[in-house]
């Protein structure tokens, strides 16, 4: 997802935007992923290291491959805390869609770890962050008609005032479609392959 000039600001800030959504995730977990008759459940702490340290190389993207006017968290921190410019190029060409795999990867995997113990469980939950991170990608592509539905009230909130850059500014990528598909992918293999003996 990037910009189309060096000046556009804050076009790469999805990551942020979604976090929120991690909130209501959780809430739908506790009715619809859960047994019937259960009361706890188990955090998978090895998904959500996973998760995180995949996440961390997304945000590592943003940090010495972008620009950091490109970049919502960036600049809004008030500290020079990019790495552009300083350290050589990291992910070459792969940097251009990795953050997209990342994102949807990284969520799926700490979601699950903290809400998560069964394979219909996982299945919801990659679902879930496939269609949010393709609405978005999708978003770019039809982006006159999603901004006429953002609420005025957004520019004034952290993090949700960047709503309408993120759509007008950003590019749609086909790549980054196929790297949503395929953290999705990955994402569930993984899920698969670190669940708990006993889970189904």
């Amino acid at each position: 997802m990037k910009s189309q000039t060096p000046s556009n600001r804050a076009t790469e800030s999805h990551g942020l935007i979604f976090n929120t959504t991690c909130i209501c995730l959780t809430a739908i977990g506790e009715v619809f992923i859960k047994k019937p008759g259960k009361t706890h459940f188990f955090i998978n702490r090895l998904q959500i290291l996973t998760g995180t340290i995949v996440l961390l190389i997304g945000v590592l993207v943003y940090l010495v491959d972008r620009p950091p006017d490109q970049t919502y968290f960036v600049y809004k921190t008030g500290v020079d805390i990019s790495l552009h410019n300083t350290l050589p190029n990291l992910f070459g060409i792969i940097g251009q869609s990795l953050p997209s795999f990342a994102h949807v990867f990284s969520f799926i995997l700490i979601t699950a770890g903290l809400i998560a113990y069964q394979k219909r469980g996982y299945i919801i939950i990659c679902l879930f962050w496939f269609l949010i991170d393709s609405a978005f990608e999708l978003g770019q592509k039809f982006n006159t008609l999603i901004i006429e539905f953002i609420p005025g009230w957004f520019a004034g909130v952290p993090f949700f005032e960047n709503t309408g850059n993120y759509f007008s500014m950003g590019t749609f990528s086909f790549g980054d479609l196929a790297a949503i598909f395929t953290g999705t992918i990955a994402a569930y293999f993984i899920l698969i392959t670190t669940k708990r003996e006993g889970e189904i």
